[in-house]
């Protein structure tokens, strides 16, 4: 999260010390119902949603991804990847508050909050595309919020022990594949965009998962490649690894890699959105 999109221009804006760091880093910081500035964190934010925070939300919400979409979300496209992204929409409200916050009782959905909203106030990046290797060039900052009482608290924590406390784990394993589609492309020239039915493709397997599960369980698609009987199955019942087979699919469409994991049966038609 950041200050720098409060609409209040005498609101502080975050501190971003301008140091890198490690998992091995360490620093205080503990946020609850006692600190003067509960909840304040939650107003005049920028959130971005990853495909697992959308996948877990709307379950939450017991809705699917195209309706949670269409009310909770803003669509975008980040500009320096050149490719579709969603964020939180905010109430239009006086502080430009997240829907999902109450004074008092702070998060409502906490248990399926955003990863962004996990890390804070820790923020994540990464300094180039790393290859072929699986090797993470990431690090980590501190954003520091003037209004924040969090840091005066005494708990201390290593990076690595906030990001587990947090589950962030998990949900970093499971958009790795996002991440590396997004790192992938940033690392392209800019003179080699996607087209807009690739950026829609995109949008539709990385945030709205209920019309790509249609999509590749009625139309063409299962037809035109050799997919493993047991794989089939598994992307059938298991949201999770539809949305991991999603970008493995985008992966192989997009930049030509792993192309074995997508062995076309016959020649036939091309599969696209359109057949949606």
């Amino acid at each position: 999260m950041n200050a720098e999109n409060q609409t209040d221009e005498t609101q502080p804006q975050a501190e971003i010390p301008p140091e890198q760091l490690s998992l091995r880093s360490r620093f205080k910081f503990k946020c609850h119902k006692g600190v003067s500035c509960f909840t304040d964190c939650c107003r005049g934010i920028d959130i971005m949603l990853t495909p697992y925070d959308i996948l877990t939300m709307r379950k939450k919400l017991d809705v699917d991804s195209e309706k949670f979409l269409a009310i909770f979300t803003t669509p975008q496209l980040l500009e320096k990847a050149d490719m579709p992204v969603v964020t939180l929409k905010l109430l239009d409200d006086e502080r430009r508050s997240c829907p999902f916050v109450q004074d008092k009782e702070g998060c409502v959905i906490y248990e399926d909050r955003p990863t962004t909203c996990r890390y804070y106030p820790l923020g994540v990046g990464s300094l180039s595309y790393s290859g072929e290797q699986g090797e993470k060039d990431e690090f980590f900052f501190m954003i520091k919020e003037a209004h924040c009482k969090g840091f005066d608290e005494t708990d201390e924590w290593t990076v690595g022990e906030w990001r587990e406390d947090q589950g962030v784990d998990l949900r970093d394993e499971v958009n790795e594949g996002w991440l590396d589609l997004m790192v992938r492309k940033k690392s392209l020239p800019p003179s080699m965009q996607l087209s807009e039915q690739a950026k829609q493709m995109f949008f539709m397997v990385c945030y709205n998962l209920d019309k790509f599960k249609r999509f590749v369980f009625e139309s063409s698609f299962l037809t035109r490649y050799k997919i493993p009987e047991e794989r089939v199955a598994q992307i059938k019942e298991d949201d999770v690894k539809l949305l991991q087979f999603g970008f493995e699919w985008l992966k192989t469409t997009f930049f030509h890699t792993g192309e074995e994991m997508f062995n076309p049966k016959e020649k036939s038609g091309d599969t696209t959105a359109a057949e949606e």
